[in-house]
């Protein structure tokens, strides 16, 4: 391993927006931990010379493995401690340290998001909410948005960045509960490492990654991540993640004006999802009623043949130019193509009798779909800082051109194997796969090979596309050293175009529409102290008809919505307004933050289904939600030795308007109102630390985004609860000499049966993963 000493100054926004774009190599990889002054630092007059790490995030702050000093999105003027939202980053160290692999996995722990589910369509892939609102179509990757239903995996991840709250002023449509983005790791020219991590563990689990990059000439370099990974599910072991993935970053910087990084992005995921459980509806009468929980015990009953594939190739290319101090010019292209598809198997019945003191015998239900994603996105950014007079200014124009497509099909499917009970469904009675007897007795010999299904490719009822072209403009006002004001506008101009098969038809219908949305954020910041920064911000969020691009017309999970004797055009966006006042305290030499954040998100004119939801005809624009909370945040170094994040989300939810007066007043589906994560780190020795995580999600309802959680008008309470629960990992490492070391990773020690969504029905109920123990060694050269 190479190392190499880099002379610290203090931060201007030109150098923190080149760092975020990879410009600057004065901020590369932190130690693990920070030692006492004397030991790291010589400070001849002004200067403070460093020794660094090359392989590590050189987002974080110095010696504070846990603290982001900066976001990765260059149109974050300020250090995130002057930043006026609460955006949680997760750093690359945290990442590895949690045992965390994937994207679903990472975020779902995380304070403020929850897993949403779906029957088909939109049930699987990383699907989130984000303080109570959809998010699946928000998840950006170095500041460009990642379309499509997918797996992601956190091999080529730097760190990765929640903003909270209505961000359409950088997300542009959508983004109404906040959005995700990933920073990648890009190539340098200024060091040269090789890093490559090989990890075993319980259920078969076998881990291999590479990091590495070299400088080809003085202005020529390129680094190259891989992955293997292969794991069973635990205690659920027919069902498995099997992944690999490339990642190839080159950057160019001929001279220190300009600076080129190219990047491809490959990922195959052939996973064998288990899909969990059931929760029966409560029973009784009026103030007598049973609530009931999971059934934990519930066997695996994936089928030979289940499938959930996700291929993903994406191509990006970006400049980075600065002609003079305090202005950058910065172009950033991507193509990609993703293709998502599965053909899992559920469950159904299970209902609780109570007179006959016996459930219905569980079946087994198929569900399956495919998605084929094409996209392309050029984002163009001018940032500049000056001043006027007294004032500072630290301006971002820029536009953005994006054009989507998205084709959602379905697979034709034969079931060959022989039905053994008849149960009585939407439809009637009809022969059946039963896997329990009214006891819940498995009553099959061999789960896996009841259904023995052919497979073979369907027909497309979703040609989904949308155009858009993008303006922005946004500036933050330093009026002096206490006083400043923020403030930004975005204009969206879309086509929108969709073919929808609806069910029975024999042609597609066409939709398309135009429109211009109109998004802003503004607010002031104060600085009664060089450590406090206090601020409140204002923001929109608008979202298009139809904007979810996997549902064809299913209005009720947001697909197109189209009331009955109208024209597309009558229908509005989906509009939402934020406010948040929040404290943010920098303390210890920058090296540990305290944040604190009231805020409150209001959705309106909210799409909503009439009749059974699944149709095209729905009533638009009827719905109206609202959420409030606090949020507390502390993450960073208490001590030399003690680092950690943590944070707690109190929340409440409730739907204010509707076109069916009786959810007014009920809580919001798949919502958490009390939700808390922290992972601490302890260095015991210069060799040896230890941590561990905790998170505490309250309990959750099951129904449709945007819409109230189920609810049993005669028994008076919600039908179908997703238990609270508390999980707990651990961890534990070693470094036997400076290029050599281990990590064991034990998560949810406790070996807890909880649950992270359930679809409306009670079924799906996705089950969090069992007790896993794994060992990785890490070699750096």
């Amino acid at each position: 391993m190479r190392r190499t000493n880099n002379i610290r100054k203090p931060i201007s926004l030109r150098q923190g927006t080149a760092l975020a774009a990879g410009v600057s190599a004065a901020f590369l990889a932190q130690p693990a931990l920070a030692q006492d002054a004397e030991d790291e630092e010589i400070v001849l007059d002004t200067l403070e010379i460093k020794d660094h790490t090359a392989d590590s995030n050189p987002y974080t702050q110095e010696g504070a493995p846990y603290k982001a000093r900066i976001s990765g999105d260059v149109r974050r003027a300020k250090p995130l401690s002057e930043t006026p939202a609460t955006i949680t980053v997760l750093t690359e160290r945290q990442i590895e340290e949690s045992g965390a692999n994937d994207m679903r996995e990472i975020l779902s722990a995380q304070p403020g998001v929850t897993i949403g589910t779906g029957e088909n369509g939109n049930a699987f892939g990383d699907r989130f909410i984000i303080r109570g609102h959809e998010a699946r179509s928000d998840v950006f990757v170095d500041g460009l948005r990642d379309p499509g239903m997918t797996t992601r995996e956190s091999f080529v991840v730097d760190q990765i960045e929640i903003t909270k709250g209505p961000s359409s002023s950088f997300a542009g449509r959508g983004a109404t509960g906040g959005a995700v983005n990933s920073i990648t790791k890009q190539a340098s020219t200024d060091y040269m490492f090789t890093r490559i991590d090989g990890g075993i563990g319980t259920d078969d689990y076998y881990r291999a990654t590479l990091d590495t990059n070299i400088p080809l000439t003085d202005t020529l370099a390129v680094r190259v991540n891989g992955l293997y990974s292969y794991e069973e599910i635990p205690n659920r072991n027919y069902s498995d993640r099997d992944r690999w993935g490339a990642a190839v970053s080159g950057a160019w910087t001929p001279n220190d004006t300009i600076r080129v990084l190219l990047d491809y992005y490959h990922l195959t995921a052939n996973d064998t999802p288990d899909l969990g459980g059931y929760v029966p509806a409560p029973t009784g009468t009026a103030g007598n009623v049973t609530v009931y929980g999971p059934w934990d015990d519930v066997p695996n009953y994936a089928q030979d043949g289940d499938f959930l594939d996700t291929e993903v190739d994406t191509f990006t290319g970006r400049i980075f130019i600065t002609p003079w101090d305090g202005f950058t010019i910065t172009n950033s292209t991507r193509y990609g193509e993703t293709s998502n598809g599965y053909v899992l198997t559920g469950l159904r019945g299970g209902a609780y009798d109570p007179d006959a003191g016996t459930y219905a015998p569980l079946t087994l239900s198929t569900h399956q779909g495919n998605q084929e994603v094409e996209y392309f996105t050029n984002q163009f950014n001018v940032l500049g800082e000056f001043d006027t007079g007294s004032i500072s200014h630290s301006v971002i124009v820029g536009s953005e051109y994006s054009n989507m497509k998205v084709a959602n099909g379905t697979y034709d499917l034969t079931q060959n194997g022989a039905t053994n009970c008849v149960t009585n469904g939407r439809f009637g009675a009809s022969p059946g796969y039963c896997i329990t007897d009214e006891n819940r007795n498995v009553i099959i010999d061999d789960l896996h090979g009841l259904l023995q299904r052919d497979i073979a490719d369907g027909t497309i009822d979703s040609n989904w596309k949308v155009e858009t072209l993008s303006f922005y403009a946004m500036d933050t006002v330093d009026l002096n050293e206490w006083l400043s004001v923020h403030g930004g506008v975005r204009l969206d101009a879309f086509d929108y175009s969709n073919d929808v098969l609806g069910r029975g038809a024999s042609e597609p219908t066409n939709y398309t529409y135009s429109d211009t949305l109109w998004n802003g954020h503004a607010g002031v910041g104060v600085k009664p102290m060089e450590e406090v920064y206090l601020y409140f911000n204002w923001g929109t969020a608008k979202n298009i008809n139809g904007g979810e691009s996997d549902l064809g017309g299913n209005c009720g999970y947001g697909g197109i919505c189209v009331a009955d004797g109208t024209d597309i055009g009558d229908g509005r966006p989906e509009s939402s307004e934020s406010f948040e006042a929040g404290v943010k305290a920098d303390l210890f030499d920058d090296r540990f933050m305290a944040t604190a954040a009231v805020f409150q998100i209001t959705k309106d004119d909210v799409f909503e289904s009439a009749g059974d939801g699944y149709s095209e005809g729905g009533s638009l624009n009827t719905g109206k939600n609202r959420v409030r909370g606090v949020e507390f945040g502390l993450v960073g170094n208490l001590t030399s030795r003690l680092s950690g994040q943590a944070a707690l989300t109190l929340m409440d939810s409730e739907i204010t308007g509707s076109n069916d007066p009786s959810k007014i007043g009920r809580r919001l589906s798949n919502f958490a109102n009390t939700q808390f994560s922290g992972q601490v780190r302890y260095q015991a020795t210069d060799a040896f630390a230890f941590g561990g995580t905790a998170t505490y999600k309250s309990a959750m309802f099951a129904g449709q985004p945007d819409d109230a959680a189920g609810y049993n008008e005669t028994l008076g309470v919600y039908t179908y609860r997703i238990p609270s629960y508390w999980v707990f990992d651990a961890f534990a490492s070693y470094q036997f000499t400076p290029n050599i070391g281990a990590r064991v990773n034990m998560t949810n020690v406790g070996d807890e049966d909880y649950y992270q969504a359930g679809y409306r029905s009670g079924h799906f109920l996705y089950k969090g993963d069992e007790r896993r123990t794994t060992l990785t060694v890490t070699a750096k050269f």
